[in-house]
């Protein structure tokens, strides 16, 4: 039977349930709509339906952390990932050239070259130059009110003035103060006397005095210090490698299926900015950067018997903290070979053209014969001109100045042993 329409009956209910479908729809839409404009909008009338509330983006907690971050080593990386675990965004504060003369002594590393290697830490969002050696009440007032700060970080070994307060002081007083752990067995003094010991071995020249000055750096806590005798024990790294700090600097990815995979070796030793920009440059020609760090034994065969500076694992941190780097080989073979490259799927191997020798261009015995001859060797043209023994040179060429510095700083960091208690934490 037909209706008067002319459409059947049952077409007819058909045609209805599908209208009140379709004007419920409209109906549920426009309220579900008018929650969300109610939701975004913060508005909170009496016709919102119960139980949705307005929800504002949470404010990011930005803390703020300084240094002079001079021979920048993975100490001071691990000080950075720390205060980034406090926050949700990091700023750091690089101390100026002046700032630093005047409150500690003459820096090694000058000012542009401390702001790569800060900028290139990949836990730092945001660094700020020329930033003062003390938190003034001036440059608080900036960081809270300009930089949106919350908390000012610092570790938990003493900062003090030249005139013996406190360089912390104010933030303390503001209850604006965050403390992490001092990375044990690393510390700029401490590198100093490396260096120094790698040069007295070497050096046939050296009068009285410089001997002198380079046995006082290259020597730690004596052992009287550390065991109760009497004698002096030559300075050797007191890092303690441990699996976890691995973990917490890896980056715990691995390359996608099709990526581009670059890769580069070296010593990486006394990691510096002209390693960071050629790591930079490496980067940007793939997908993933894989960086082989060579073994200690392989440095030293190469390189003499007080290189590296900095051991195997120590390096190995510096290397892994940098933003551009994907991956690490913890002690990489001096030849890359046909099964390196296809364990890795290696598309790319590359090398910048400043380096502490030139193997990378000879005929024979050359490390990089199996890439070259597969057409994937690539020679980069380095950004800085700086390399493991410029920095050395630069300690030995001004040694007084750093005398008078790291008589100091060995003082307080000998209270800081002595009086040493547990942080949790890190």
């Amino acid at each position: 039977m037909s209706s008067d329409s002319g459409y059947p009956q049952s077409s007819q209910s058909w045609a209805r349930f599908v209208a009140t479908c379709f004007v419920g729809g409209v109906v549920a839409a426009a309220a579900l709509g008018g929650s969300v404009w109610a939701i975004s909008s913060g508005y909170h009338g009496p016709g919102l339906p119960l139980g949705i509330r307005s929800r504002r983006k949470k404010k990011p907690v930005r803390v703020y952390m300084d240094g002079c971050f001079d021979m920048m080593h993975y100490g001071h990386c691990n000080a950075l990932r720390q205060a980034r675990a406090l926050g949700d965004e990091l700023v750091v504060g690089v101390v100026s050239d002046a700032e630093i003369i005047a409150n500690k002594g003459p820096p090694v590393t000058p000012l542009h070259e401390r702001m790569i290697m800060v900028k290139a830490v990949k836990w730092v969002d945001e660094v700020i130059s020329d930033a003062p050696y003390a938190i003034t009440e001036d440059f608080m007032k900036k960081l809270f009110d300009e930089y949106n700060i919350d908390y000012i970080i610092h570790g938990d070994d003493p900062c003090v003035l030249p005139d013996g307060t406190d360089a912390y002081a104010l933030a303390k007083k503001a209850g604006r103060y965050k403390q992490i752990k001092r990375t044990e067995g690393v510390s700029s003094t401490d590198i100093v006397g490396r260096m120094l010991l790698c040069v007295r071995e070497r050096s046939i020249h050296d009068s009285p005095k410089n001997s002198s000055l380079q046995r006082q750096f290259s020597h730690g806590h004596s052992q009287k210090f550390d065991d109760g005798g009497s004698g002096s024990g030559t300075r050797v790294s007191h890092f303690l490698p441990t699996s976890r700090r691995i973990v917490q600097f890896s980056n715990g990815k691995g390359p996608q299926q099709d990526a581009r995979i670059v890769y580069i070796d070296g010593a990486f030793d006394l990691f510096h900015a002209g390693h960071v920009e050629i790591l930079r440059l490496a980067r940007e020609l793939g997908d993933f950067l894989l960086v082989g760090i060579h073994t200690d034994q392989t440095v030293s065969a190469s390189r003499g018997a007080h290189r590296p500076i900095m051991n195997l694992h120590e390096r190995s941190l510096s290397v892994l903290a940098c933003r551009y780097v994907d991956e690490v080989i913890i002690g990489a073979p001096w030849e890359v070979s046909k099964d390196t490259i296809t364990t890795f799927n290696i598309s790319l191997v590359v090398h910048g053209t400043v380096a502490e020798n030139n193997d990378f261009q000879k005929e024979k015995d050359n490390p990089y014969a199996v890439p070259i001859s597969m057409g994937i060797f690539k020679i980069l043209d380095s950004p800085l001109d700086i390399t493991t023994t410029t920095i050395i040179r630069r300690i030995v060429a001004n040694h007084e100045a750093y005398q008078k510095r790291n008589e100091k700083k060995s003082a307080s960091e000998q209270r800081y042993y002595e009086g040493k208690t547990h942080v949790p934490g890190d």
